[in-house]
């Protein structure tokens, strides 16, 4: 349990400069930051801190899992598009429809170990912003496995990044529009069962909840974007406020987070008015990323 962890201002440290809309942040062993940048596609992040800029790409690159060959796979949600990008910034077509039609506001693309890939879509309208302003239950997730791909999930209020749980037992979604991480248990075939709200129900009046990340006790990390908050939804399900950004400086709309270094207790956020990755030092560790592990 976390009960009494919380974050003060000069926990933080920086890392990047004159990135822009850095939504999401992949982090590999070797100390290598991957970071979507509309600018392009990514902005590689090297360890002694040097940076370039990749791809070509434009829209709104977001939500991103790396590939068993180190490719990146991309969601763009202003392009409507999942997209395969490779280290030296090209790209290709990865997924685009589902049953005959345009996914739609392609949002996230998250990898477990069990070879399975989830992509999240916000909405299904041409203007996904209107399904912020209100309930508009038209989000979903998409399985990709060998059976093929197929909705999992559907009637979601904006989905943004989902993952499954440290044991496999359960997909947690982040529902933006409705301020709440939704969970739905996974079958043996890949199916879910009827999703619940995990958590507060919303996490406070008027929350829009972004990003989830797990750490290695099962504690899920959770960014709220009106307030620039960070929260931690304990295996109970009890809520822990451990920060908030007044001003807005060091956290402007933290989208996600990432656990990374050698013991994997350094996280970096990212958020959609920032230039730079905010920084700080867990006191657990994070669930090691499935490309960590060996293929």
């Amino acid at each position: 349990m976390l009960n009494g962890f919380e974050l003060r201002r000069a926990d933080f440290g920086f890392t990047g400069e004159g990135l822009s809309r850095p939504e999401c942040i992949l982090a590999e062993a070797s100390g290598d930051l991957w970071v979507s940048d509309n600018r392009g596609a990514v902005t590689h992040i090297r360890p002694d801190g040097a940076q370039r800029l990749l791809g070509t790409m434009g829209g709104k690159p977001n939500g991103m899992a790396m590939d068993t060959n180190g490719s990146i796979l991309l969601a763009n949600i202003a392009l409507r598009k999942f997209f395969r990008v490779a280290r030296d910034g090209s790209h290709e077509l990865f997924f685009d429809r589902i049953d005959g039609h345009p996914v739609g506001a392609a949002n996230f693309v998250g990898r477990d170990r069990w070879r399975r890939t989830w992509l999240s879509v916000s909405s299904r309208l041409e203007n996904h912003l209107l399904a912020l302003e209100e309930d508009i239950p038209d989000g979903y997730v998409i399985l990709l496995d060998e059976r093929g791909p197929r909705i999992v999930a559907d009637g979601l209020l904006f989905t943004n990044e989902v993952r499954v749980d440290n044991h496999g037992h359960y997909l947690y979604m982040a529902e933006t529009r409705g301020g709440r991480i939704s969970r739905a248990r996974i079958r043996a075939d890949g199916s879910l069962g009827e999703p619940e709200v995990f958590g507060p129900d919303p996490i406070f009046p008027g929350a829009l909840v972004d990003g989830i990340r797990f750490d290695s006790a099962g504690n899920l990390w959770v960014t709220e974007i009106t307030r620039n908050r960070l929260y931690v939804l304990q295996p109970d399900g009890s809520a822990l406020l451990v920060f908030e950004d007044t001003e807005g400086d060091i956290l402007d709309h933290p989208s996600s987070l990432t656990f990374a270094g050698e013991d994997l207790r350094t996280v970096y956020v990212g958020g959609l008015g920032q230039t730079r990755l905010a920084r700080f030092r867990a006191p657990v560790a994070g669930r090691p990323p499935v490309h960590w592990l060996a293929s």
